[in-house]
C-alpha cells in the first residue's frame, strides 16, 4: 500500500494560514493569569493576518488565595480559577478549554547567567534546530540551589567557532556552537502550588511562563526590541521587570511591591477601610503630589453613624508617590546593575499591568529614571473590533501567554488540538459599531456645515448689534 503524502496546504496548514474550506485551522490558546488581586482567563486564536482574535474572556477576584504572586491557599485559588473559567466559557458557550498557559511571578523568582558549548559531530553539515535544542536542554542540568526549579532557559547571543554575537546559528557550519543563557528559577513548592490549583480546576498546564516576559510579548513591537526597553509590569503583589537590548533579554527581576502595597499604605496613612482606600486610589489617586490640587477634598462616609471623614487629595497623592518612588528606585538600581541607561535603552520604559493606570505615573517614571516612558497596551497584536476592556494594561500577561503558546505552535515545540476550529468571536466581545445616524451627526455634510456657520454668524451679528446699541445708550446718557 502506497503511503499517503501529506498535502501541506490542506492537511498541515502553516500557522496563520486559512485552509481552502474557509475554516481557521489554528488552535485556540488560553492564557491564565493568577494574580494577587484578580485571576483572568483569555482564549485567543490567530487569524489569517497573524493577529489575535479573542474568543473567550473571564475574570474573578483572587479570593485572598494569592499573596505577592504566590498561591498560598489552594482551596480558595481553585474556587477563583473555576469562577474565572466559568465566566470565560459563559462568554462563548461553544469554547472547549482543557489546557492553559499559566503566568508565574513572586518574590521567589530568581535569575542567573550561564554559558554553554556543544562540540559538533558532523562538521560538514549546517547547524540544525535539533542541535540548538540540545544545547538549550543541557542548560537545564545547571546547578541551582536546593529547593529551586528551572522555569525557563532563554538563549542570548550565540557563537560559532570565532564568530560572535549571532542571533541564530542555524545554517552556519563550524566545530563548536555555544551561547550565553539567561536562566529563570523559582521555588519548587511555589511552582507546585500553582500546578495543584490549576490541576484541581480540571485543567492541564501547557507551560508556565514568567509574567514579565509574557507582558513584554504583548506590549512590545520589533522596533522596541531593537531600540532597547525596560518593561515594568506593576501588578497587585509585585512589580516585574524585564530589560531587552538589541533584541536580547538582558535582565529580569521581581520587585516586592505592587498595587496592594499602595492600597495598604493609603489604608494605614488615612485610617480608612481597605475598600475605601482602593476606591480613592483608583478614582482620585495620582503618582505626583505636585499635580494634585491643594484645596481638593474627598469626603468619606462615616462608619456606623460616625461623622463623615474628609481627606485631602494632596495627602493621598503624597502617599502614592512615596510608594511608587520606592518601586522606581528598584528599577533604577537594577538598570545600573546591568549597565543600562538612556544611551542603551532608547525605547525607554514601558509601563503595563493594573498599576500602570495611575495618573501622572509617566511623568514620575521619567523624572526618576531619566528615561522616556509610556503605557504599554496589549493591542499591539490584537485584531481590531474587540471591546475596549480587553485592551487594558491589566490583561497584558494573558495576551502574552497566548502569544507564547503560538510561538510554541509555530516552532512545533508542543502538540495542539484544533477541536475549537469552528468557534467564532462571540458578540459579547465585539466592539459596538457606531450607528450611521451618529456618524452623520459627528460628521455633518458640507451643506450642514455652511448652515451652522451661517447660524453662528447670525447669532454673532445679533450680539454685535445689541452691544452697539448698549454703547449708544450709554453715550446718550452721558451727553444728557
Amino acid at each position: 500500500m502506497t503511503p499517503k503524502i501529506p498535502n501541506h496546504v490542506t492537511d498541515f496548514p502553516f500557522p496563520g494560514q486559512t485552509p481552502a474550506h474557509g475554516g481557521n485551522r489554528n488552535p485556540v490558546v488560553v492564557g491564565l493569569d493568577i494574580g494577587t488581586t484578580k485571576i483572568a482567563a483569555i482564549a485567543g486564536r490567530k487569524n489569517e493576518f497573524g493577529k489575535l482574535e479573542i474568543l473567550g474572556f473571564g475574570k474573578a477576584g483572587s479570593n485572598n488565595s494569592v499573596q505577592h504572586g504566590q498561591v498560598l491557599n489552594i482551596e480558595n485559588a481553585v474556587k477563583a480559577i473555576n469562577e474565572a473559567m466559568a465566566n470565560c466559557r459563559q462568554s462563548n458557550p461553544n469554547l472547549k478549554i482543557d489546557e492553559v498557559y499559566v503566568g508565574i511571578a513572586g518574590h521567589h523568582i530568581k535569575s542567573l547567567q550561564t554559558r554553554g558549548d556543544l562540540v559538533r559531530q558532523s562538521l560538514d553539515d549546517e547547524i540544525s534546530q535539533m542541535e540548538v535544542d540540545r544545547l538549550i536542554a543541557d542548560q537545564r542540568k545547571t546547578y541551582i540551589p536546593a529547593g529551586d526549579q528551572i522555569i525557563d532557559v532563554i538563549p542570548q547571543e550565540f557563537t560559532v567557532d570565532n564568530y560572535q554575537n549571532i542571533k541564530s546559528p542555524i545554517g552556519y557550519s563550524g566545530v563548536k556552537v555555544g551561547a550565553n543563557f539567561h536562566i529563570i528559577t523559582g521555588d519548587r513548592h511555589a511552582i507546585r502550588n500553582i500546578q495543584r490549583a490549576v490541576n484541581k480546576s480540571n485543567l492541564a498546564i501547557k507551560d508556565i511562563v514568567l509574567q514579565p516576559l509574557a507582558s513584554a510579548d504583548a506590549v512590545m513591537g520589533d522596533h522596541d526590541l531593537e531600540a532597547g526597553v525596560a518593561i515594568l509590569d506593576i501588578g497587585g503583589g509585585t512589580s516585574d521587570l524585564a530589560v531587552f537590548q538589541e533584541g536580547i533579554l538582558r535582565h529580569t527581576a521581581v520587585i516586592p511591591f505592587g498595587g496592594e502595597n499602595i492600597t495598604n499604605d493609603i489604608k494605614t496613612g488615612l485610617s480608612v477601610l481597605r475598600s475605601q482606600a482602593e476606591a480613592m486610589k483608583v478614582q482620585f489617586g495620582s503618582a505626583l503630589a505636585q499635580q494634585a490640587k491643594n484645596n481638593a477634598i474627598i469626603t468619606i462616609p462615616g462608619i456606623g453613624g460616625m461623622n463623615p471623614k474628609q481627606v485631602s487629595v494632596k495627602t493621598l497623592a503624597q502617599i502614592i508617590q512615596a510608594r511608587m518612588s520606592e518601586i522606581l528606585d528598584f528599577v533604577t538600581y537594577h538598570l545600573k546593575q546591568v549597565g543600562m541607561d538612556h544611551r542603551t535603552l532608547n525605547g525607554g520604559v514601558i509601563l503595563t499591568g493594573g498599576g500602570s493606570q495611575l495618573k501622572h505615573l509617566i511623568q514620575l517614571t521619567e523624572y526618576q529614571t531619566g528615561l522616556n516612558a509610556r503605557i504599554g497596551f496589549p493591542n499591539e497584536h490584537l485584531a481590531s473590533g474587540h471591546i475596549s476592556e480587553l485592551t487594558k494594561p491589566m490583561y497584558s500577561t494573558c495576551v502574552g501567554l497566548i502569544l507564547k503558546g503560538y510561538n510554541d505552535y509555530e516552532r512545533n515545540l508542543k502538540q495542539f488540538t484544533t477541536s475549537n476550529m469552528e468557534v467564532q468571536m462571540p458578540e459579547a466581545l465585539k466592539a459596538t459599531p457606531i450607528p450611521e445616524e451618529t456618524l452623520e451627526e459627528e460628521f455633518p455634510s458640507d451643506d450642514e456645515k455652511h448652515s451652522k456657520a451661517r447660524q453662528r454668524f447670525s447669532i454673532w451679528e445679533k450680539m454685535q448689534k445689541s452691544l452697539i446699541d448698549l454703547f449708544k445708550e450709554e453715550e446718550e446718557n452721558e451727553l444728557k
